[in-house]
């Protein structure tokens, strides 16, 4: 199974050392993120540093490690699946529209997120961070 982590994820991942980042780093399940939404967690920054305590560096530090377990989707490979996508998701929620095309694109995927505009649509299978912690807590 392939996890499509939305930018919550990543954010609750970068500001604390959490179950989230537990899961990312220790639980050998592949991660991918669209390459294109990128952008938001560089948005997110003042905030990640000022919620979380921590320096530029240390930030920095953190999410080079998440990406070691996050694979990036090129924003090329989400081009044939970008129309199906707007259709499923562009009349709830725009900015969510990459991480469906990221999970129509990758086969066997679901997506990993917190939002409940994604339950809206029935085309991707969305987890909650506590439907994650207990296939990941079932795996041990």
């Amino acid at each position: 199974m392939i996890i499509i982590t939305d930018v919550n994820i990543l954010l609750s991942a970068l500001i604390r050392d959490s179950t989230t980042r537990e899961i990312i780093v220790k639980s050998g399940q592949d991660f991918c993120f669209p390459e294109i939404s990128f952008h938001k967690i560089r948005k997110y920054k003042e905030l990640i540093l000022t919620k979380s305590g921590i320096s530029e560096s240390e930030f920095l530090i953190i999410l080079n490690t998440l990406f070691r377990f996050i694979r990036l989707i090129p924003t090329e490979e989400l081009t044939a699946y970008w129309n199906e996508a707007k259709r499923i998701m562009g009349h709830i929620d725009p900015e969510d529209v990459p991480f469906i095309a990221a999970a129509l694109s990758q086969e066997h995927s679901i997506i990993w997120s917190d939002d409940k505009h994604f339950a809206k649509q029935d085309k991707v299978i969305i987890l909650k961070t506590k439907d994650i912690v207990t296939l990941y807590h079932h795996e041990d």
